[in-house]
């Protein structure tokens, strides 16, 4: 008759097509068997298994062997036992996948595919620095976040990127960190301001004074514009570029550069869109804005052009105060003073000139 066993399927599946066949129905191969419509029901869903007397009735019906529904059957409960091993394994790797954005990591290269959930458990340990997924994943010190949190996407996204940005320091060189030199070299830092090339010097800058510097792209939810910490007295200063203009990058810089030179301790991960909820980071807006552009200058520019600013005046103020004109423009959208769609292309991008400096997916 051609049946076999090449692919796994319910015996029940077989009886049902040889009753088709035949033009049978189930009730028939009961009252032929001798056996109650409901055992034949049972044994045609795959809820009664087939018992080796069984296989003989069934032999005997259909003119086949009894080895054949016995290898049909057991075949079909092996593949159950397969798919109940698998499903075990489920709670394994939703546990994996609520400690980080797996997807994400897997590619940006950051973690290797894995073929078992047992590799993407190691893998997944390892790049967060657990010794098991039981373990909940944490950076080294307290963290202080621009706005509250609960657990989920958002914390393990920026933990995620933390820790690939302590991956990258870790083959980083700088130089010795002074802090009365670093504020000192303040000055000199914003002097890259006045043009978008200048962004291109800031690494290099921050390395001979002590400091790390990585651009880590944000990971979805993230919600993150840059990040500092101080692990062994060099600092750490990341940014996302999650928005790539140039007053972004320089409000996000000096932000971060205001609590390196205030000493603040900690981990302090900056959403820029959300206002200041502690005094720390108050005193680093405060501080990132007297840096790029004095409030008192800034406040007079505003008042001797409103209600018009025109791309000749903003430029003019800009030459002024030697900044780019798009931080001047960013100042001004950001307090609502210009519509935010006015004169966009003066907000330049800045990443082309930090590409070797991007961390990017290599997977």
């Amino acid at each position: 008759m051609g049946m076999g066993a090449a692919r796994v399927v319910k015996p029940g599946q077989i009886i049902a097509r040889e009753l088709e066949a035949r033009g049978w129905s189930q009730k028939d191969l009961a009252e032929i068997m001798g056996r109650p419509i409901q055992a034949i029901n049972e044994i045609v869903g795959g809820s009664k298994q087939i018992t080796p007397n069984t296989a003989h009735e069934l032999a005997q019906v259909f003119g086949t062997s009894p080895e054949l529904w016995m290898n049909l059957e057991t075949n079909y409960r092996l593949h159950l036992a397969e798919k109940n091993q698998e499903s075990s394994e489920i709670p394994r790797r939703s546990k994996v996948y609520s400690l980080a954005p797996i997807k994400e990591l897997i590619k940006r290269g950051w973690i290797k595919n894995p073929d078992s959930v047992s590799e993407l458990e190691k893998s997944v340990c390892a790049f967060l620095g657990i010794k098991s997924p039981e373990d909940v994943p944490a950076f080294e010190v307290a963290v202080s976040r621009r706005h509250s949190v609960e657990r989920g996407p958002v914390e393990t996204a920026q933990i995620a990127m933390l820790k690939r940005a302590k991956h990258l320091v870790a083959s980083q060189k700088v130089g010795r960190f002074d802090r009365k030199k670093f504020r000192a070299a303040i000055p000199q830092l914003l002097e890259f301001a006045k043009d978008v090339e200048g962004a291109a010097r800031v690494p290099k800058f921050l390395a001979d004074l002590g400091v790390h510097f990585v651009i880590v792209p944000s990971l979805p939810q993230s919600f993150l514009d840059g990040a500092t910490y101080n692990p062994d007295g060099n600092p750490v200063i990341v940014m996302s570029l999650r928005y790539d203009r140039i007053d972004n990058f320089w409000f996000t810089l000096m932000h971060e550069i205001a609590h390196v030179d205030s000493g603040h301790r900690g981990v302090y991960i900056d959403d820029l869109e959300k206002d200041a909820k502690n005094a720390e980071e108050k005193q680093a807006d405060d501080s990132a804005e007297d840096w790029l552009i004095e409030r008192g200058r800034f406040k007079a520019f505003v008042q001797a052009t409103k209600p018009h600013f025109s791309r000749q005046s903003i430029v003019k103020f800009a030459e002024e105060v030697g900044r780019h004109p798009g931080i001047v423009l960013g100042r001004l959208q950001h307090y609502k003073i210009v519509q935010f769609w006015h004169l966009r292309p003066m907000l330049e991008k800045v990443r082309p000139n930090l590409a070797d400096r991007v961390d990017v997916a290599h997977a």
